[in-house]
């Protein structure tokens, strides 16, 4: 091959990650920094109620740096029943910043800036903010009466969409994965949920670099997140594809399936021994709900991180689908899918066409761990397993053979996933998905967008 198709290739491959970076920079241009995630904030506002007369109306004026190191202070006006209004503010003392589930817990609250007894501080938070049924009221959100009114089932059946939004990203991506490896070699590589979950320690690796010099806000926080999580991702592909794949060209379907299961084991207890006994946490930023309607006590809200998560996320595999269908890179992926010895012999080569497919892959699947941990707060290292393998059944459903149907089959699981939780019992939800796959293997074995036929497949 000359230096010119190299080349493009090397462009080539970069242009699928455009959309997610211009996003992510889109996203800096309205972020601002802060010491406090919108969880301890919220948690800090729900504080409020109980320091003032029942039925008090607040509003919340402006949040700030309290008086000492990890301290919040906001101010708020209390407008009491005979109409007279009040100034007044708390303070809220949170621990050090951990890795842990307890990161950055209430330890402290201050009225007015007088300092609320132990006694009391632990039964305001053992008996009001902890254990309740349902959350306690934060002041700073909107009354449900302000909001447009829509039918119960509606406003169900509409949150439970927003909410399915990240997972159709996730498994779109670990679905197009899956499709670019497949489609040239017919085989199937194991490992992609191991990937997503090495993504995901290396964005929490990045974050606490990030926070260790002191220059952290949370935009910048996840920009470095996914830089972080795509180069290590694409790195390890890059490694496995060499030194892993390239040996196995010849192999049979079962041996390398043996083989990419033993490399995902392998990964896994990489990742446990990397990660150690505790699971790894990124604080929430920007995920204060957002209300767009209700049903009577029911409302409607909007994670705004999760959109724009799902935006990158679904931009990242739109590029991807672009990339195979009109770009050089991918006029060569078709060819060698096609046949490989005849895209040879007009200068394709095959094994750079497979190291860059597998290399964008990895990459994909950073994306998607870097999405999972921001939108739940951490992944575990056995996380990859369920995750990757749901993914391998949005691809098989879709055509694991086509990238765009992978993607597809990808929005399907997680539509899917949408009304089984609505409408069914949501712990047989993964045997119901399992069970669909099996269906469409019986009857459509190609997928959705694939070959119907029954015809042998190389696994």
């Amino acid at each position: 091959m000359t230096s010119r198709p190299r080349k493009r290739y090397r462009r080539a491959c970069m242009r699928p990650f455009l959309l997610s970076i211009l996003a992510a920079v889109t996203l800096a241009l309205a972020g601002c920094g802060t010491d406090f995630d919108t969880d301890q904030t919220r948690l800090c506002r729900q504080a409020i109620p109980p320091l003032n007369p029942p039925n008090a109306l607040i509003e919340i004026e402006r949040a700030t740096k309290g008086p000492v190191a990890r301290a919040l202070r906001l101010f708020y006006r209390v407008q009491l029943g005979d109409g007279l209004s009040r100034h007044r503010s708390i303070d809220c003392l949170f621990a050090r910043e951990g890795s842990g589930q307890s990161r950055g817990a209430l330890v402290g609250i201050a009225s007015d800036g007088r300092p609320m007894s132990d006694a009391s501080f632990y039964l305001l938070r053992r008996f009001y903010l902890e254990d309740r049924a349902s959350p306690p009221p934060d002041p700073a959100e909107p009354s449900a009466e302000t909001l447009p009114s829509i039918p119960a089932g509606l406003a169900y059946g509409l949150q439970q969409g927003l909410g399915a939004l990240p997972s159709a990203a996730i498994y779109g991506m670990l679905a197009a994965a899956y499709a670019l490896v497949y489609g040239l070699t017919g085989r199937i590589i194991l490992s992609f949920g191991e990937f997503a979950a090495l993504g995901a320690l290396a964005s929490v690796v990045g974050v606490a670099l990030l926070l260790s010099l002191s220059v952290s806000t949370p935009i910048s926080g996840l920009v470095v997140a996914f830089i972080v999580a795509i180069a290590v991702c694409a790195l390890h592909g890059f490694a496995m594809g060499r030194f892993v794949l390239r040996h196995l060209e010849r192999a049979t379907g079962q041996q390398m399936l043996i083989a990419t299961i033993g490399l995902s084991i392998a990964m896994s207890e990489y990742l446990r021994l990397a990660q150690g006994p505790e699971l790894r946490w990124l604080p929430p930023v920007f995920n204060t709900p957002v209300a767009l309607a209700h049903a009577g006590d029911f409302v409607v809200t909007l994670n705004p991180l999760a959109l724009a998560l799902t935006v990158i996320g679904l931009g990242a595999t739109l590029s991807v689908v672009l990339l195979i269908r009109r770009s050089a890179y991918g006029r060569a992926w078709r060819a060698v899918s096609d046949d490989a010895k005849t895209a040879a012999l007009f200068g394709v080569d095959a094994r750079a066409v497979h190291d860059v497919a597998v290399i964008i892959a990895c990459a994909c699947c950073g994306i998607a761990g870097v999405i999972v941990t921001a939108i739940y707060g951490g992944m575990g290292f056995a996380g990859g397993f369920s995750l990757g393998l749901k993914a391998l059944v949005a691809a098989i459903l879709g055509g694991i053979g086509s990238v765009s149907g992978a993607a597809l089959g990808g929005l399907f699981i997680a539509a899917f996933e949408a009304v089984w939780s609505a409408t069914l019992p949501i712990e047989q939800r993964d045997l119901a998905v399992y069970s669909l796959l099996a269906i469409v293997l019986i009857w459509r074995p190609g997928g959705f967008f694939g070959d119907g036929e029954l015809t042998p497949r190389r696994v």
